[in-house]
């Protein structure tokens, strides 16, 4: 029997949990916890690798050693598949994203008077750590911060002493400026946007493409209160995704990590990579539907079709526009499935389906393809809850869940992701 101390999981937060339900912040599984409040540090509790971890609200498991990580992953997943009473067919090897891969990230910055803070923001909080360091992005996109703090704060310099100028009577404290800063990296290198960064007039904009050019963006867009305006983009900038390279639209969904997205990638090739026809919903730019087009049946030697349906034009398009160029069999559709999912009988001219839908889940979508005469159904998620629910539906009406795969993409974080093959009975 357990000491009732002693640390036996992870809760879905990332606190520890004791054998008497006890739940302990840092705690990792084997760790006991003492009178006092202290810790015994148990054989899978780790070093944290950042300096910033406990205040950071990036990552909240970085005490876990790779095991427990691990065990994190899959319990997460097992877990909510044995919620809704789902038997698993076969709990594949969970998958983790090493460090510094992270191809992607929101970031924020706190400007005022020429002084500026950047990062993530703090647990529980909104107040941002001034990053430093960060173990899961990639090298490139940790190196752009110091010079993003330097630029933005400038510009809040500027725009201070602007206000400053024409101001008359007593002395007023300038509200901080908070702009929120995205990062991808393209097949250009970088692609950067930036929120609620008011620039100071044709300086401030020969300031911006002076940042740009110096430190080789793909793509500069600012987003001064009127929407995103594109100020810097010396050649169109793309994301190859299969070899296909496609045009990148600022704010796009990217997987997190190249290293998850080829996992899986390989899932849904091996799983449904032989049926003639595929329906790929929520395709978003294309990822798996490029992956899969093109590709021989292995029973006719046929070439597989896709049907690439999104919600976003922007997306809708750049796919379009690739699959077009390529000359591959990818037919793209602009259709919110949320509001007009794929109806029975339009499915039912698919032999598999495959769905990525965002955190909410797909139910209504779900609905349909139970009354379609679809067979096999790849789903792809980033939330084991909504997957959850979406799952027993599909158990109910006819379904087995054939294989599970814990994806932890977002290292040392307890989002959690996963890829899953069901096939019809019968």
């Amino acid at each position: 029997m357990n000491d009732p101390n002693t640390i036996i999981r992870v809760a879905a937060r990332g606190d520890g949990v004791t054998a008497d339900g006890r739940h302990i912040a840092g705690a990792a599984p084997g760790d006991v916890a003492l009178d006092g409040g202290t810790l015994q540090h148990g054989p899978h509790h780790a070093e944290p690798p950042c300096r910033h971890f406990g205040t950071c609200g990036g990552c909240e498991l970085q005490h876990l050693d790779d095991h427990a990580l691990a065990q994190f992953i899959t319990e997460r997943v097992s877990n909510a598949a044995e919620g809704q009473g789902i038997a698993i067919g076969e709990l594949l090897a969970t998958h983790i994203s090493p460090a510094h891969t992270r191809r992607r990230a929101t970031l924020h910055a706190l400007a005022s008077r020429g002084n500026c803070t950047i990062g993530f923001k703090q647990r529980g909080s909104h107040k941002l750590i001034d990053l430093r360091e960060c173990p899961i992005l990639r090298p490139e996109l940790i190196q752009l911060i110091a010079p993003l703090r330097k630029f933005i704060g400038q510009q809040s310099g500027q725009g201070n002493a602007k206000k400053v100028r024409k101001r008359s009577g007593p002395k007023r404290s300038e509200k901080p400026q908070m702009v929120d800063i995205g990062l991808s990296l393209s097949d250009q290198e970088i692609d950067c946007s930036l929120s609620h960064l008011a620039l100071d007039g044709l300086r401030g904009t020969e300031s911006a493409l002076e940042f740009a050019q110096a430190n080789g963006l793909a793509r500069l867009s600012i987003d001064q209160g009127y929407g995103p305006e594109t100020l810097f983009e010396p050649e169109p900038v793309t994301q190859t995704l299969s070899h296909v390279p496609v045009s990148f639209p600022s704010g796009a969904f990217l997987q997190a990590t190249a290293d998850a997205e080829r996992q899986m990638l390989a899932d849904a090739s091996d799983w449904i990579g032989d049926a003639g026809t595929i329906a790929d919903l929520f395709s978003g730019l294309g990822t798996f539907a490029f992956a899969l087009a093109g590709q021989k049946t292995r029973a006719t030697g046929s070439q597989i079709k896709v049907l690439a349906a999104e919600a976003a034009r922007d997306a809708y398009l750049a796919c379009q526009a690739a699959a077009n160029a390529r000359q591959l069999p990818v037919h793209a559709l602009h259709r919110d499935l949320f509001r007009n999912p794929l109806q029975p009988d339009e499915l039912s001219r698919f032999e598999a389906v495959l769905l990525d839908p965002p955190r909410a889940g797909a139910r209504d979508q779900i609905e349909q393809i139970t009354n379609s005469s679809v067979g096999r159904v790849v789903y792809v998620s980033c939330n084991p809850s909504s997957w959850a629910k979406d799952a027993k539906k599909l158990v109910e009406s006819g379904f087995s869940l054939e294989k599970l795969r814990p994806v932890g993409q977002f290292r040392w974080s307890t989002h959690v992701e996963l890829t899953s093959y069901f096939t019809r009975d019968g």
